[in-house]
């Protein structure tokens, strides 16, 4: 049975077939062996499920037993019309006289079925247009009874004894073939009658199965069953919608995607892994339409961003029957218990189950497993030292590039018998500087902290196995006494942590409450490159991936095309922008959290509307406006919002309100972005790689921001100086600042002008490939909010800010 399962789920080969009877000496349940065969492999159609199809005739829904399906080869080649005729099956074994009774009876024959222990059988042949025996006893039916002018199709394979013969017997069917064929007009011969047609219908029915193989797993030709919500008044909370709505099992919703089953590795019946290896599979496959969601600076609640992300995945997929996935971020712990949700949407548009991804426990070890791998190898990378002296360093590190190593330091050597003493310490340090760590503080965390988001970036932007393991291995830990860089490669852990992290690579497979397919995986700022790639092939040509960027335009969205796309290599189609009505009066001048009326507020913010439409179109994408529907909005709020959108040069502006009704609620905007994807326009860079780095840091900074100018701190204009003599001023630039304003001060809202972005300090981040500049930020407590904000929990806001 084990054996069954295994070609059962190998998806190269296509059909599987039970040698009858079973050779054993102990009792088999033989009905149980065959149903172990899935029926879309059973080429012999002895299962079953393929036996009821055909019962019922469902004769394209099925395999037909090959024996009675050659027979009926045979009896079309005579010319003989089946239809309205007298048939006679004579036998009723579920390999030949049972399923050739039903194809007789749906080809619409007046079909007898009889046996060895029918009375008066010769009665029953004499009036038979056409026979059909399979009774397996030599030569039962004789010549004078079979009628004048009839089709006889012998199945039997007898052996009787013949002195005449080698072997003292020969073989024979169930008719007296002789006296038969005086009075038949068409007879098989037994051999060389049925058998060889037997075998030609097996390849047939193999031949077919993998033509249905292909049909079924071509990108994008999903057979994928969804859900239609039904919206309540009052609406339930966030779990008690996940709860209500069970999903489908993970495996039926893998396979519903065209994912093979060795592709899958599941974690539970709510989700699963997908390997990476489906990417050499769908290799030569077109990619999808790729739209990429992001926002304007939003208030500190969030503006559910990523609801629309998944409500609009919904809608193309349960409500326009468009293949479509949907790709976001996989929430931090702290982020998982914020104000603004677990950042896997809310209401009717949300990833289900939600403990599955909204509680620290299953976040870090069941979805990817990522975060405690992030942990080890941040402590590993923060204190070599201790870890060589710990684990007997020296064996070790010879074993991991030790010649390498060892020219890094001067010392030609390739013996490590040879080794001096102090030579020895060098190596096993690595002679590293511990007063002049390469890895510095970032926005006050320590480096632990650094190494992880590092590592996190790495995660994120690798594209395959081998270039995690090339990126994991160029990061800089610290330096040596002379100013040299000292990597994890140095350290001989990178291949191992490669290794571990490989796990971590795999995108999670979940579902949507409507059931449409959604990757959530490791982000930096987006979704990961391994996550889109995949979800791209496997949505077919005419199919759409929804791909979540963090925070506003300014900041996830630049970052996503300027450093995400030129990793990936590949080029959205689509731009969708999340606008709400109360981040738009917060940025007129109102409070944070305002729910009242107020159209001059409203107009005045739709300036920083304008702002953020013109950075979305600054790489020369079509942009669709969004504007996610809060109870609280009027509908005079919505249509100015909408006009105002218009007015500055987007494709179209809709209103969502997915929240409440899930993809219905977002069908408006999944037809403009069905629309607006086909338009082809130039996808470009903001900043060409080889610009000097003050350069591009000011093309960011004035392009998306609206900075007047930079400056630089002395610490930071040194380490840039540094990193650009190392080789690193190619890289594209990842400026860190909040995301509560376009500028560095929180407090700014609308569009700020005439402010000079402060940077004060540089990091490189060699392994993720971009340089990391910290823009000085405006030190924001929420004790500062207004007085009508207080209903907001201060606790909750405060993990916002810092997660």
């Amino acid at each position: 049975m084990r054996n069954i399962a295994a070609v059962n789920e190998n998806p190269e080969a296509h059909g599987l077939i039970v040698q009858l009877p079973l050779d054993s000496v102990h009792p088999i349940d033989t009905e149980k062996v065959t149903n172990a065969v899935t029926p879309e492999k059973d080429v012999d159609g002895l299962s079953s499920v393929n036996a009821g199809r055909l019962a019922r005739g469902d004769l394209q829904d099925c395999f037909i037993p090959c024996t009675p399906n050659g027979c009926m080869k045979l009896i079309r080649q005579t010319g003989v019309s089946v239809a309205g005729r007298n048939a006679v099956v004579i036998g009723r074994s579920k390999i030949v006289g049972a399923p050739m009774h039903d194809l007789l009876l749906w080809n619409h024959a007046t079909v007898t079925c009889c046996h060895s222990k029918t009375p008066d059988l010769a009665a029953h042949v004499g009036g038979a247009d056409i026979l059909v025996v399979g009774a397996g006893k030599a030569e039962m039916v004789k010549g004078d009874w079979i009628k004048e002018g009839a089709v006889v199709i012998d199945c039997g394979i007898n052996y009787i004894p013949d002195s005449s013969r080698p072997g003292g017997k020969r073989v024979v069917g169930d008719v007296h073939y002789p006296s038969a064929k005086e009075r038949a007009k068409y007879i098989t011969p037994v051999p060389g009658g049925v058998g060889p047609m037997t075998v030609a219908m097996l390849m047939e029915n193999t031949v077919k199965s993998a033509q249905r193989f292909l049909q079924n797993y071509r990108p994008g030709n999903w057979s994928i069953s969804y859900k239609r919500v039904k919206s309540q008044k009052p609406q339930p909370s966030d779990a008690q919608i996940s709860h209500s709505c069970p999903g489908k099992p993970i495996g039926q919703l893998a396979k519903e995607v065209g994912l093979f089953p060795k592709e899958v590795e599941p974690y539970g019946a709510s989700r699963a892994k997908v390997r990476l290896d489906v990417l050499n599979r769908l290799n030569k496959q077109p990619d999808g339409k790729y739209v990429v969601v992001t926002g304007i600076t939003p208030t500190p609640l969030g503006e559910g961003h990523s609801t629309v992300v998944l409500g609009l995945a919904q809608a193309l997929g349960a409500h326009l029957n468009v293949s479509a996935f949907a790709c976001v971020g996989q929430p931090s712990p702290p982020s998982s218990f914020g104000s603004r949700g677990g950042a896997v949407g809310g209401g009717y548009s949300q990833i289900i189950p939600i403990e599955e991804v909204c509680c620290s426990k299953p976040l870090g070890l069941s979805i990817t497993g990522t975060y405690s791998f992030l942990q080890s190898y941040s402590h590993l990378c923060q204190h070599p030292v201790h870890f060589f002296k710990t684990l007997n360093t020296f064996t070790i590190s010879v074993d991991y590039g030790f010649v390498t190593s060892l020219q890094k330091l001067d010392i030609v050597k390739s013996d490590p018998s040879t080794l001096t003493q102090e030579e020895i310490r060098r190596f096993v340090q690595l002679d590293i500087n511990l007063k002049t760590k390469m890895v510095l503080n970032v926005c006050g965390l320590q480096d632990r902290a650094f190494l992880e988001n590092e590592i996190m970036a790495v995660l994120s932007l690798s594209t395959s196995p081998r270039d995690l393991q090339h990126r994991l291995a160029k990061m800089v830990v610290a330096a040596s006494q002379s100013g040299e860089l000292v990597t994890t490669e140095d350290l001989g852990v990178s291949a191992v942590l490669a290794l571990l992290l490989n796990n971590a690579l795999k995108p999670c497979l979940m579902q949507t409450l409507e059931g449409t397919p959604a990757f959530v995986h490791i982000a930096h700022d987006s979704p990961s490159v391994m996550a889109d790639k995949i979800a791209l092939k496997l949505v077919g040509s005419q199919g759409f991936v929804v791909s979540d960027t963090a925070h506003g335009a300014d900041v996830g969205m630049e970052r996503f095309f300027n450093i995400t796309c030129r990793s990936s290599g590949l080029q959205p189609d689509v731009v969708v922008l999340v606008v709400t009505v109360r981040a738009l009066k917060m940025h007129g001048g109102g409070p944070r959290v305002m729910v009242s009326g107020n159209l001059e507020l409203l107009l005045k913010g739709c300036s920083h509307l304008k702002k953020q439409v013109d950075n979305a179109m600054s790489n020369g994408l079509p942009v669709v406006v969004a504007v996610n529907v809060f109870s609280s909005d009027t509908e005079a709020e919505l249509e100015l919002v909408c006009n105002q959108a218009r007015q500055t040069g987007v494709f179209d502006a809709v209103k969502c309100t997915n929240w409440s009704h899930g993809g219905a609620g977002a069908l408006a905007l999944a037809q403009s972005v069905q629309k607006a994807a086909e338009m082809r326009r130039p996808f470009h860079f903001l900043y060409d790689l080889q610009m000097p780095v003050i350069d591009k840091i000011k093309k960011v900074a004035q392009s998306m921001y609206g900075a007047k100018d930079v400056e630089f701190s002395p610490k930071a204009k040194e380490k840039l100086e540094l990193y650009i003599k190392q080789g690193f001023g190619s890289f594209p630039v990842c400026i860190a600042k909040t995301h509560l304003s376009l500028s560095n001060d929180p407090e700014l809202k609308g569009v700020p002008v005439d402010f000079t972005l402060p940077i004060t300090d540089v990091n490189a981040n060699v392994g993720a490939n971009f340089l990391c500049l910290l823009a000085d930020m405006v030190s924001f407590l929420p004790s500062t909010l207004e007085p009508h904000d207080r209903s907001v929990d201060q606790l909750q806001l405060a993990r916002h800010l810092v997660g």
